[in-house]
């Protein structure tokens, strides 16, 4: 994988895990109300527009990086997108890491490896 390549799924990787990171963010704050109520609580708050930038702007990422890898490789390269997820949702929302959930972290991280590795 060159460069470029590179430089795009680091970037995929950054905008993903920022995005869920802000919707979790978004739907974690505290408010008033249930159903639309919370929704309209939820527009009006930043964390939900910055996640919604995130992915849009994912989105250019994502279509750039799979103009230069295969669909095949870049699905599973994606994938570690897992792995950072968990790794912040345990550092900012303090979110429990189990034996189990760590052994899939490291079996994701050891595919993404090998795939990488084989380009």
């Amino acid at each position: 994988m060159g460069p470029l390549a590179t430089l795009l799924w680091l970037v995929n990787v950054v905008l993903d895990t920022g995005g869920q990171l802000a919707f979790k963010a978004a739907a974690s704050e505290p408010q008033d109300g249930e159903g639309l109520q919370r929704w309209k609580h939820m527009f009006g708050r930043p964390w939900l527009w910055l996640g919604i930038a995130c992915y849009v702007l994912e989105f250019v990422a994502w279509i750039a990086f799979l103009s230069l890898v295969p669909l095949s490789q870049g699905v599973l390269l994606g994938s570690i997108n897992i792995v950072a997820l968990m790794v912040a949702g345990r550092i900012l929302f303090r979110e429990r890491l189990t034996p189990l959930r760590v052994t899939g972290m490291l079996l994701v991280s050891a595919g993404v490896a090998v795939v990488g590795a084989g380009t």
